[in-house]
């Protein structure tokens, strides 16, 4: 399969929206909005994310929309994340588009957090030369309680 990176598009939106009301994916995010199922909140936060200074990428697979990616946050403390149709896991999509990514934005350093039971994500971002630099726990609304999470680091 063939990923490629591209500015957002309103179009994507409706299958970000979908991707993000999976349940199997909002358990695995855990760290997602208190309510993926709000239109309005989501739309809301699509505008922001647009309009800011953030690197925003939707992922195609074979030109289908697939997923996004982004570097957001302030120099110095900017996280990379990612969300992938999950149709589409375990077959080297978020590590190709996040590797990707990367390429774009030559920022270092960057972070990531993940669930500390999602070990997918885990490997994705290891793969892409991140290590685990720290520890903490957050609450996750797609789990309702707090867990366990990871820190990475990306130095290069």
């Amino acid at each position: 399969m063939h990923i490629a990176l591209r500015e957002v598009h309103d179009s994507d939106l409706p299958v970000f929206f979908r991707q993000m009301n999976d349940p199997e994916a909002l358990r695995m995010a855990a760290f997602t909005p208190r309510d993926p199922a709000d239109w309005e909140a989501f739309a809301a936060h699509w505008r922001k994310i647009r309009a800011s200074r953030d690197v925003v990428r939707t992922i195609l697979g074979d030109g289908d929309v697939i997923g996004s990616t982004a570097v957001y946050g302030e120099p110095g403390e900017r996280e990379v994340t990612y969300w992938v149709d999950r149709a589409y896991w375990g077959r080297g999509v978020a590590t190709a588009a996040l590797r990707a990514l990367l390429a774009e934005v030559r920022d270092r350093p960057l972070y990531a957090r993940a669930a500390a039971d999602n070990a997918g994500s885990r490997r994705v971002l290891e793969k892409c030369g991140f290590v685990t630099s720290a520890r903490a726990r957050g609450f996750a609304p797609a789990r309702g309680e707090e867990i366990d999470e990871v820190v990475l680091h990306l130095a290069e």
